[in-house]
C-alpha cells in the first residue's frame, strides 16, 4: 500500500489540497478566506515538486491500473504548471470582474487531479474516471459566471455535447471489453488486438466509437462545434486553461488507448490510422480556414486550436516514439504560447466579453506597446516561425509523418501553416498599422497576470532557441 501511494503522490497530493482548500473555503471567515489561492497554489507547486522527483521511477500501482515514470511525469509537471500559472493570473482578472471566490481555484485543482489520472492510466475506467473529473470540473467552470448570459450558454453546450460524447467513450470501452474477453488494462488490450490481421467486428466498432470520444475531447473536425462557443463564452482565464491543460490530457489519453488499440499493423489497423490522418488533416484545414473569418480574437483561438489539434494528431498517427516525443514537445510548447495569448486577452479585457474584438485592438501598440509586443510573440509562434517554440514543435511532428509514410499530411500541414498567417499576421497589422476607431482607451493593469506572461514568453524562447537541450535535459530522445 506505501508503495502504491508513493508511486501516486502527485495524484494524491492534488486531490487532497482540493479537498482541503474547500474545506478551508467553508470554514475560514471570509473576510480572511483569500489565502485559498495561495494555499492552492502552493499545494500545485509541491505537487510539481513530487513530481519532478518521480521523474524517470518507472512502474505500476494499484494492480497495474496507475504507470508511474517519465511519460506520467512530464505530463504532470505540464498540468501542474498550467494550474498555477492560471491561478496567478485568475486573481487580477476575477477581482476586475467582481466574480473571485474560493471555489474557483478548488475546481483548478480538481481539473488538475482529473488530468494526472489521464496521464497515469493503464486502465479504460482510470482514463474515463479522470476524464469526468477533468470534464465535470471544466463544465462548473465554464459556466463560472452565472449572472452572464455567455458563460451560462457556453457551460450548456459544453456540459450537453460532453455528456453526448461520454456515452461514445462509455460504449466503445464496453465493446472492447467484451471483444477483448474482459480486459481493460492498455497492455491485456494490447495483447488482445495483437493476434492477427483482422480485428473483431466488436473491437473494430469499440475502437471506432472510442476515437470518436477521444476526438470531441482535444477538439478535433469534425467533432470540434462546442469548441468555438465554449471558448468565446467562458471566462478567459478559463478558456487560457481548458485550451491549454484540457488539450495536453486529452492527448496524454488519447497517445495511450491509441498505442493499445492499433498496434498490430493489420489491414484494419491501417485503416483506422488513415482515417485519423484524414481527421488530423481536416483539422488543419478547416480550422485554420474558418478563423480567417473570425473577428474576436477569442474566437480566432478557438478555430486555431481545432487546427493545433490537427497538428498534434499527425504525432499519433505517426505510430512512432519520434512521433510521440514531438507530440509531448509540441503540447509544452503550445501550453505556453495558447496560454500567454488567452492571458493577454484577458488583461485587456475590461468587462467581461468586452474589447475582444479586432476592431479594439487597433493601434494597441500605441496604447500597450509592450502587451502588443508579447501578443505578437505569441502570434509568431503559433504561427510557426523560427525561432519560437511551436516551429521545432511542427519540424518535429512533420519529418514524424514523413518517416511513417504520411509525407501528403506533412504538406497539407505545411499549407495550413501558410493559411493560418493571414489571420495570425492579421492581428498583428491590427495592433500596429491601424488607428482606434472609437478613440477611447482603456487602461490594462496585467498585475500578477504579467507573472503567466512573463513565464509563457519564457517558455515560448527556450523552447524555440534550445530545443535540442530541453529534449535532452527530460530525457525525451528524438
Amino acid at each position: 500500500m506505501l508503495y502504491d501511494v508513493f508511486y501516486s503522490l502527485p495524484i494524491a497530493l492534488c486531490s487532497f489540497f482540493g479537498i482541503t482548500a474547500m474545506l478551508i473555503g467553508a470554514f475560514v471567515p471570509k473576510k480572511r478566506s483569500n489565502i485559498v489561492m495561495p494555499y492552492a497554489t502552493t499545494g500545485l507547486a509541491i505537487v510539481l515538486t513530487f513530481a519532478a522527483l518521480l521523474w524517470g521511477r518507472n512502474g505500476t500501482a494499484f494492480n497495474g491500473m496507475i504507470t508511474t515514470g517519465m511519460y506520467a511525469s512530464f505530463f504532470d509537471i505540464l498540468f501542474a504548471s498550467s494550474g498555477i500559472l492560471v491561478m496567478i493570473a485568475a486573481r487580477p482578472y476575477l477581482q476586475k470582474m467582481a466574480w473571485e471566490f474560493d471555489e474557483f481555484y478548488v475546481l483548478v485543482l480538481f481539473a488538475v487531479s482529473g488530468m494526472m489520472l489521464m496521464a497515469h492510466a493503464n486502465h479504460l475506467l482510470i482514463a474515463f474516471i479522470g476524464i469526468e473529473i477533468m470534464s465535470i470540473s471544466f463544465y462548473v467552470l465554464s459556466a463560472y459566471m452565472r449572472n452572464e448570459q455567455l458563460s451560462v450558454e457556453s457551460g450548456l453546450k459544453y456540459f450537453l455535447l460532453g455528456a453526448f460524447s461520454t456515452g461514445f467513450l462509455l460504449y466503445g470501452m464496453a465493446l472492447i471489453y467484451g471483444a477483448t474477453g474482459g480486459k481493460m488494462e492498455y497492455s491485456a488490450i494490447r495483447a488482445s488486438v495483437s493476434y492477427g490481421s483482422q480485428m473483431p467486428t466488436l473491437l473494430l466498432a469499440g475502437t471506432g466509437l472510442m476515437l470518436i470520444g477521444l476526438s470531441f475531447k482535444v477538439s478535433a473536425f469534425p467533432f470540434h462545434g462546442w469548441s468555438p462557443d465554449v471558448y468565446q463564452g467562458a471566462p478567459t482565464v478559463v478558456t487560457a486553461f481548458m485550451s491549454t491543460g484540457g488539450k495536453a490530457a486529452a492527448f496524454a489519453a488519447f497517445i495511450q488507448i491509441a498505442g493499445a488499440l492499433i498496434p498490430n499493423g493489420g489491414p484494419d489497423s491501417v485503416k483506422i490510422v488513415h482515417l485519423l490522418a484524414c481527421i488530423s488533416a481536416a483539422s488543419m484545414l478547416y480550422g485554420n480556414i474558418a478563423a480567417c473569418a473570425q473577428q474576436n480574437v477569442k474566437r480566432l483561438l478557438a478555430y486555431s486550436s481545432i487546427a493545433q489539434a490537427g497538428y498534434m494528431m499527425m504525432g499519433i498517427v505517426s505510430g512512432s516514439s519520434r512521433g510521440t516525443s514531438g507530440l509531448m514537445f509540441y503540447l509544452a510548447a503550445y501550453l505556453c504560447t495558447q496560454m500567454g495569448a488567452f492571458i493577454v486577452a484577458a488583461a485587456l479585457e475590461n468587462k467581461y466579453g468586452k474589447q475582444l474584438e479586432f476592431s479594439d485592438y487597433a493601434g494597441l501598440a500605441k496604447r500597450h506597446p509592450l502587451l502588443a509586443g508579447v501578443m505578437s510573440l505569441f502570434m509568431f509562434s503559433l504561427l510557426g516561425l523560427p525561432p519560437f517554440a511551436v516551429f521545432f514543435g511542427k519540424y518535429y511532428l512533420f519529418t514524424a509523418a514523413i518517416e511513417a509514410g504520411y509525407t501528403w499530411l506533412a504538406l497539407v500541414g505545411a499549407l495550413a501553416s501558410v493559411i493560418s498567417a493571414y489571420f495570425y499576421l492579421g492581428l498583428i497589422v491590427a495592433m500596429y498599422f491601424r488607428s482606434h476607431e472609437s478613440g477611447e482607451t482603456y487602461p490594462a493593469q496585467p498585475g500578477m497576470s504579467g507573472v503567466t506572461i512573463g513565464i509563457a514568453v519564457a517558455g515560448v524562447i527556450l523552447l524555440g532557441l534550445l530545443p535540442s537541450v530541453v529534449m535532452r535535459w527530460t530525457g525525451i530522445v528524438m
